[in-house]
């Protein structure tokens, strides 16, 4: 699949930084000319992943975050959200409603949102080298809406 543009971002896991995040794609996703409904999806799906890594790739220190969004050729826009934290120990249970590690003011509805909210969403992780979320979403052609 063809990329038609991409840009990359690099920040450290602080909470504060999840706007930037929301907002860069949100710039970048602009391009294909979103309906406000797909926007907000998409804004959303980006949070939950930044939130992730804010919150449990670096529980107790600060790390980096990366972020790379891509449009790709029929109207797809790619987002990833890469860190090099404590990585996950059973993605799948992880991925299940309500699973959280992060105390109980947590919904452990974060990877379920994505999921619900994206067309595709891959989970790769590995305790102790870290995660990465990739996200794809379909933005309608006008013509076609």
């Amino acid at each position: 699949m063809n990329v038609l543009n991409e840009m990359k971002l690099e920040f450290l896991s602080r909470s504060a930084n999840e706007a930037l995040a929301r907002s860069a794609v949100s710039q970048m996703a602009a391009q294909l000319d979103p309906t406000l409904e797909e926007l907000g999806d998409i804004k959303t799906s980006v949070s939950e992943a930044v939130t992730n890594a804010v919150v449990h790739a670096y529980p107790d220190r600060l790390g980096v975050v990366h972020l790379k969004a891509r449009i790709l050729e029929g109207g797809i826009l790619e987002v990833t959200v890469r860190d090099r934290g404590i990585g996950i120990e059973d993605v799948e249970e992880a991925r299940a409603a309500l699973f959280t590690t992060g105390g109980e003011e947590r919904s452990g509805m974060g990877f379920t949102i994505m999921e619900s909210f994206m067309d595709k969403l891959k989970v790769r992780s590995a305790p102790g080298r870290g995660t990465t979320v990739v996200m794809r979403k379909r933005v309608m052609p006008r013509l076609l809406r």
